[in-house]
């Protein structure tokens, strides 16, 4: 059985560049058109006897499907093609032949399109930071008030001739004293800066030290699946991720929904309904008797191997309570989202389910399929405020999704849509 990663991908592709409809495709290989929607983003392997069938289909050989020591390399130019701006692209259909005769530069080509991705994204990753995160402000205030200081010192040794000895001494005294600071923050900006080098940006909230912690884990608590799970405040106990008392709070709070979400849908029993029903929340809560927001958690918390799925949750301030990001759909850490998110749009419309298909902006922008739904609750009792609660869940735009998208962003300060209508500021990205 292949096992290869891309294997849908290039199942897709040919698809694609042949016109051929998904549904046709599943009719011509017989099977349904759900599970060649799984194969082909890579959520489902492929038997030999399907991969046969697909491939015949298609009118290629079943070898040209699978995966080769050459993929990376193929999708790196894909990619690399993909945000030259230019439609349709020059020989785009000549990329194997390519990488056959030259894979040192292909190599080349690959490698420097990946590092450009990854210098944006970290761009992108200060620049909200810079913004918003109070630490980093300080720091830069710190280091700017003793430059200054410095700056004004030496001026006036510099510019005046008859400094009266002791005032002169007295301004060398501060002269040390502010290069002194100057230095102690610099060294602590740099360290605070290459603390968190190698992670997101470092850790400021008890929520951020909770989504640590869960995707060091892949999202997935393997330990509540069991059928006799551990108690949530041993699993606690054993985090040293989680130090702070809030943050074992928020993390007490997410393991008794996952363990309730997990007992109400058992792990195989969902795995099997997902195959049948595809990852469809309202059949997938009819067939459980439970509502949407826990099939919502339900499926973001699957095995990396089930798929990636995405998660975003905020209140009825806009404030993001959760959020566990898929590739191609940053999440903000500070601020706002995107007001043209269909999470917000679900605060509007409580109870209402939302389905969306959403363009995110990128230099490659990337299709998603997105489920929102606000649910309401009043735990302080009948005569108490209502609670609002909305939640997103984020999915790989199915090769089927062929209805215009909404263009959405990460948010507004560094979004490259500059003509967007629902802009709050001005961008820091300028559109290419």
């Amino acid at each position: 059985m292949p096992r290869n990663a891309l294997t849908g991908t290039r199942i897709r592709e040919r698809r694609v560049l042949i016109g051929m409809r998904q549904a046709e495709l599943a009719r011509a290989a017989g099977i349904s058109a759900s599970y060649l929607n799984l194969i082909e983003h890579n959520r489902r392997r492929v038997g030999e006897a399907h991969l046969a069938a697909l491939a015949h289909a298609l009118g290629v050989e079943p070898a040209a499907l699978i995966e080769g020591a050459e993929a990376a390399l193929l999708e790196g130019l894909r990619g690399a093609a993909a945000s030259a701006n230019r439609a349709p692209f020059p020989e785009l259909d000549r990329i194997e032949e390519f990488v056959g005769r030259f894979p040192g530069w292909s190599a080349l080509l690959a490698a420097q399109y990946a590092r450009m991705i990854a210098l944006e994204q970290t761009v992108e990753r200060l620049t909200d930071r810079m913004t918003h995160d109070p630490h980093l402000s300080s720091s830069l205030h710190e280091v700017l008030s003793a430059v200054t200081s410095v700056r004004s010192t030496a001026a006036i040794l510099a510019e005046t001739e008859d400094i009266d000895p002791d005032w002169r001494a007295r301004f060398h005294r501060n002269l040390q004293a502010d290069t002194e600071r100057l230095a102690a923050g610099a060294e602590a900006l740099v360290a605070y800066l290459d603390a968190s080098a190698e992670e997101e940006t470092g850790l400021a909230a008890p929520q951020e030290e909770l989504e640590q912690w869960l995707a060091a884990q892949g999202y997935h608590i393997a330990a509540l699946e069991r059928a006799q799970p551990p108690a949530p405040d041993a699993l606690i106990a054993a985090a040293g991720e989680l130090a702070s008392t809030s943050a074992r709070a928020l993390a007490r709070d997410h393991l008794h929904r996952y363990l309730a979400d997990a007992r109400a849908m058992p792990l195989a029993a969902f795995r099997a309904a997902l195959v049948q029903e595809g990852p469809d929340p309202g059949r997938l809560a009819l067939r459980f008797g439970t509502d949407l927001p826990a099939v919502f958690r339900r499926l973001a918390s699957l095995p990396n191997e089930d798929g990636a799925m995405g998660l975003v949750s905020c209140d009825a301030s806009g404030t993001l309570t959760f959020r566990k990001a898929i590739e191609g759909f940053p999440l903000p850490r500070f601020g706002a989202a995107c007001p043209l998110w269909p999470l917000y749009q679900a605060l509007s419309r409580p109870m209402t389910p939302i389905r969306a298909t959403v363009e995110m902006a990128g230099r490659v922008p990337r299709r998603f399929l997105t489920f929102a739904f606000c649910q309401p609750s009043h735990p302080g009792g009948f005569d108490g405020p209502q609670v609002l609660q909305a939640l997103m869940l984020i999915l790989p735009a199915p090769g089927t999704e062929a209805a215009p998208a909404q263009a959405v962003g990460s948010s507004c300060r560094i979004c490259p849509r500059i003509g967007c209508p629902a802009r709050r500021e001005p961008s820091l990205v300028a559109e290419g």
